[in-house]
């Protein structure tokens, strides 16, 4: 008894420093329900709404440590359930809801705010600095709108695991310290199919340096002309200017000791502001991140990965890739990410307006594609071990991979990784002798004929397909108006696989997957030749190469399917899958849990291990069930 008092006095003795609630203004409005909130950044929530009987489902020990926590302190401490999903008062914490607005899918939406997320405050944590911590689906708050406030224990998964496995990967990201369920159920329709179930309400402990974001600076917005919405602070520049203060001052003090000039400070923050989601966007794209959700209220004003819903890591490589099945026009596909990116920052422009110069603002926004194109182009040479020289032909050679992974359906994850068995060129060795067996390993990573007919399947509505087909018969100039749209041109793409697909059979197919391989390979090698300049010592470089790339292609990623099936044991009261796949994603470079190899005991050289049931089948291509995983 005496050590559990002890124990809990480590949660119930948290440094808290709520600065923000100290410097922003604060509703403190008793008025219950979902309202209108102006001249305010945050709501203070009077009352709690405790879940019944809540209980760990996984704890994350890395994130724990930034609050100057261990996960022994957290799991001897019998009330530790309550505190960390909000059930019960964290001493010194103040709860609050963040008051936010954002552009959804291109339309401002008005005000939007934490409809199912409480702050409890702010830690100062010693050598791990200052972190805000939430409870995210601990009830209602003036934000909720027509919800419940509460979070399931399918969505509270798929987030606490895809922070964690970001942070793991070197992915700025909010972090998720714990995940609580509980015997509190709430009425969900997971497939949009009409078809409520019971699910049990759920709370991840989020950790951020903040979570203030784009769509925060958007409550000042007037009227907007498409939506006619908006924000609660219209017209508030006084509000404005001292949010921005805050910001600049607490998260970029350098900026902030730089400049005496208010608008050249402001300024440059922007241009940071520019460069780190630069450097997100170019961060995911290089691991087949996709967000799903990319609104302006979903960006980070510290660049960091946030607010995960139907995200999605790519299995196929696929430039088209859509993870959220609500997303029907593809506005945050895979590809469009650096792009959206871009506008979201434009928005942001506009919402710090007379903050900024309009001039070197539309400077520093030009930048941007520029400047995303530098960092993705950097990690890729990494990708492929090139480190030692940066040529001109690279932009193309990656190019010219991601066209072949595309055309035979390669796994993005999984191909990467092989790479690293690609053998450095040597002199008078015979080239498809040489490469056969790497070829083949990645060969086993591509699709098959049926699949690849599957993926190329045309998206648009049969009816709308059949008038642009008959468009080109009867009226080729309009014809050749439409193809040149975005949206057109990509379905007639598909058909054209499509079409060349129905003529080919399988033995064809790998034929023709092995030539494009060897073909690409063989150029890869011949660029890997000019990373040696002849002084160098060969077997350093060669080394240095396999290092660059094992600590940049990862070997496991939080896969849908992965996801999918800790969820599935979750929901039946099995949270070991959960704990288990929490443990190989905090290591994504390494087979230190015996991860299967790609191709048995003799992949890359690769000699079998014993005793590695541990994670067995999370580096695999994914099974054929996980095609009909819908996220929305």
């Amino acid at each position: 008894m005496e050590s559990s008092q002890c124990v809990s006095r480590s949660l119930e003795r948290l440094p808290f420093n709520n600065t923000a609630l100290k410097k922003l203004p604060v509703d403190d409005s008793e008025e219950p329900g979902s309202r209108t909130v102006p001249a305010t950044c945050f709501s203070r929530i009077r009352t709690l709404q405790p879940l019944v009987r809540p209980h760990f489902v996984a704890l994350s020990h890395s994130a724990l440590a930034l609050l100057g926590l261990s996960a022994q302190d957290v799991l001897s401490d019998p009330l530790a359930p309550e505190y960390l999903s909000g059930s019960r008062l964290l001493p010194g914490s103040q709860p609050a809801a963040h008051c936010y607005c954002g552009h959804q899918f291109g339309l401002f939406a008005g005000q939007l705010g934490d409809g199912a997320v409480m702050y409890l405050g702010e830690v100062e944590s010693g050598t791990h600095g200052r972190w805000e911590i939430q409870v995210k689906g601990a009830g209602v708050t003036p934000y909720s709108r027509d919800g419940d406030g509460r979070k399931v224990l399918r969505s509270s998964i798929r987030e606490f695991l895809c922070s964690e496995a970001m942070a793991a990967l070197g992915i700025p990201s909010t972090r998720a310290a714990s995940l609580v369920t509980s015997d509190l159920y709430v009425s969900r329709d997971p497939l949009n199919r009409g078809q409520r179930i019971p699910e049990r309400c759920s709370v991840v402990l989020r950790l951020a340096p903040s979570f203030i974001r784009f769509g925060s600076f958007e409550i000042f917005q007037g009227r907007d002309e498409f939506s006619g919405l908006q924000g609660p602070s219209a017209g508030r520049h006084d509000i404005r200017s001292q949010l921005l203060d805050y910001v600049i001052e607490t998260f970029y003090p350098c900026i902030q000791r730089a400049h005496s000039n208010r608008k050249d400070r402001n300024t440059a923050f922007f241009r940071e502001v520019m460069i780190r989601t630069a450097r997100l966007v170019a961060k995911w794209q290089c691991v087949g991140f996709c967000h799903g959700v990319l609104n302006t209220d979903n960006m980070s004003i510290l660049g960091l990965t946030l607010d995960y819903g139907p995200f999605g890591f790519m299995d196929r490589f696929d430039p088209d890739f859509i993870c959220n099945a609500s997303d029907k026009r593809g506005r945050y596909s895979y590809q469009a990410q650096p792009s959206v990116c871009r506008w979201n920052l434009a928005r942001l422009a506009e919402a710090l307006g007379s903050e900024l110069n309009v001039a070197e603002a539309g400077a520093i926004l030009d930048d941007f594609m520029l400047t995303y194109e530098a960092f993705y182009l950097s990690i890729m040479r990494k990708k492929l071990g090139l480190v030692r020289k940066e040529e001109a032909e690279d932009s193309e050679l990656v190019s010219d991979l991601l066209r072949v992974m595309h055309n035979t359906g390669a796994d993005f994850t999984n191909t990467f990784y092989l790479l690293s068995c690609v053998p450095w060129p040597e002199e008078g060795d015979s080239e498809r002798a040489t490469l056969g067996p790497v070829v083949d390993l990645i060969l086993q990573q591509c699709s098959s004929i049926e699949e690849l007919k599957v993926a190329n399947k045309p998206t648009m509505k049969d009816r709308e397909l059949a008038m642009i087909l008959s468009m080109a018969q009867t009226n080729p100039a309009m014809f050749s108006m439409v193809s040149d749209r975005p949206g057109v041109a990509q379905q007639l793409e598909r058909m054209g696989r499509l079409k060349e697909l129905l003529e080919t059979d399988q033995d064809e197919l790998k034929e023709k997957q092995r030539d494009d391989w060897i073909h690409w390979v063989s150029r890869y090698r011949k660029r890997l030749a000019k990373e040696c300049d002849g002084t160098s010592d060969l077997s350093l470089i060669k080394k240095e190469r396999l290092s660059v790339m094992n600590s940049h292609n990862p070997r496991v990623v939080l896969r849908n399917y992965i996801a999918q099936s800790a969820i599935q044991a979750a929901e039946k009261g099995d949270f070991s899958e959960v704990n288990r796949v929490l443990k190989t994603l905090e290591k994504p470079y390494s087979n230190a849990f015996g991860l299967e190899s790609l191709d048995g005991p003799s992949a890359c050289g690769q000699k079998e291990q014993k005793g590695r049931d541990l994670t067995v089948g999370y580096d695999r291509k994914p099974p054929a069930w996980a095609q009909r995983i819908c996220i929305t």
